[in-house]
């Protein structure tokens, strides 16, 4: 089992982190195959030191082969704890020939496996072992000096290749976290987008509806009180109430459509802009709302795209408010503002409610409720937007809607 984790501040790969790793079909055919590698090599040793002249007795024999046997054997654990077997082969290969080769095969796999500290550390353990072995059972051709120095030469190729290895799993190792991250990356903020799309068309939803529905409670309820009126005053609301419905409905179809596969459509209707706002101080006035509009902007088409939007939409929060919570109310609507200077967009009314909360007093069932999430709404905008959003009630009782919007020059 493969796994990276940090260790002295690098990312060390460990595949026996865990205390009973699983291993695959290819990790048993290795450890399997190092510990036949390791019984050849030991077998190799044994039987030249039986046939040196005044070598061990038979009967040391017989027990250093079924030691180092055992040792060979043990090479099966090293994958659970290499540090510590590697250090258990390095003493008893100072006595056994027959473990010299799984002595060095652990060895091996603690550079395979482990920091430098534990491969330093085993290594001059198992120095001090050859360097035991060779006093006891010294070379008659080559010094004692001479066999020890070749011996960490030939230790210090096998580290270095176990280090080789360590580091270059290391590397593959980090080069898939870092691929799994960036995957995961990519994915979070595809969905962030995703998410940031669908709350942007749950504010136009809240907007556009809030209006068109506030415009059906006005004429319903003047159908309601206005039992008297005239056949055509009331095909005239009628005709209102139809043509509004038909434009809420099909707002909402358009929005739920883009909810629902998590995309805009291609199709979708184009956004309003300032240019739009006479034609939507008209539509309230039709309703019965009482507007006095000041606009003094020289060209509302030359207002960016953006600005215009979200002033459109302040402008109608504020009127769809007013309707909502101060019927009868006179609106003062004032737009001004240049390039460089910014907009300025300013709705205020005499309040009938609390326009903030769309509270209703008691005994009014006419009143529309408000959710109280409009002006949060506007608030965000105009946040993303770099602008300043102002509501709240003035000294003199009247509720202020104060915009302003960048506008670059």
């Amino acid at each position: 089992m493969v796994s990276a984790s940090t260790r002295g501040g690098l990312a060390a790969w460990s595949p026996s982190s865990s205390p009973d790793p699983g291993r695959s079909a290819r990790d048993r055919a290795v450890d399997i195959g190092l510990v036949l590698l390791a019984v050849g090599v030991g077998l190799v040793g044994f039987v030249r030191e039986s046939q040196r002249p005044g070598g061990l007795p038979d009967a040391l024999l017989l027990v250093d082969l079924a030691v180092g046997s055992v040792a060979c054997l043990a090479l099966l654990l090293r994958r659970r704890r290499p540090v510590e077997l590697a250090a258990v082969l390095s003493v008893v290969g100072a006595f056994s020939v027959m473990a010299g080769g799984a002595a060095i095969i652990a060895l091996f796999t603690v550079a395979v496996h482990r920091r430098w500290r534990d491969v330093g550390a085993v290594w001059a353990l198992y120095t001090v072992g050859v360097a035991t072995f060779y006093l006891m059972r010294p070379e008659p051709d080559l010094p004692f000096v001479a066999v020890v120095a070749l011996c960490l030469v030939v230790t210090a190729a096998v580290v270095a290749w176990g280090m080789y290895l360590r580091a270059r799993r290391q590397l593959v190792a980090s080069l898939r976290d870092r691929a799994e991250r960036a995957e995961t990356e990519q994915q979070l903020r595809v969905e962030q987008a995703r998410q940031a799309e669908r709350a942007r068309m749950a504010r136009e939803m809240h907007d556009v509806l809030a209006h068109r529905i506030s415009l059906l409670s006005m004429h319903a309820g003047a159908l309601e009180f206005r039992p008297d009126a005239g056949p055509d005053e009331i095909a005239h609301a009628a005709g209102v109430i139809r043509e509004n419905a038909h434009l809420a409905l099909q707002d909402l179809r358009e929005v739920i459509g883009v909810l629902r596969e998590g995309s805009v459509k291609a199709g979708a209707r184009p956004q309003p802009t300032l240019a739009d706002v006479p034609a939507l101080v008209e539509e309230s006035r039709v309703a019965g709302l009482r507007v006095r509009a000041d606009i003094r902007v020289d060209d509302l088409t030359g207002v960016p795209a953006g600005t215009g939007r979200n002033a459109y939409r302040i402008v109608q929060e504020g009127l769809t408010n007013a309707r909502k919570h101060a019927a009868g109310a006179l609106v003062d609507l004032v737009l001004e503002g240049a390039p460089g200077a910014g907009l300025t967009v300013e709705v205020s009314n005499r309040p009938g409610r609390d326009a903030t909360l769309g509270a209703q007093r008691p005994g009014d069932p006419g009143g529309i409720p408000g959710s109280g999430t409009g002006l949060i709404g506007l608030s965000e905008r105009v946040a993303l937007a770099s602008g300043r959003l102002e509501h709240g009630f003035t000294d003199a009782g009247d509720f202020r809607l104060h915009a302003w919007l960048p506008w670059p020059a």
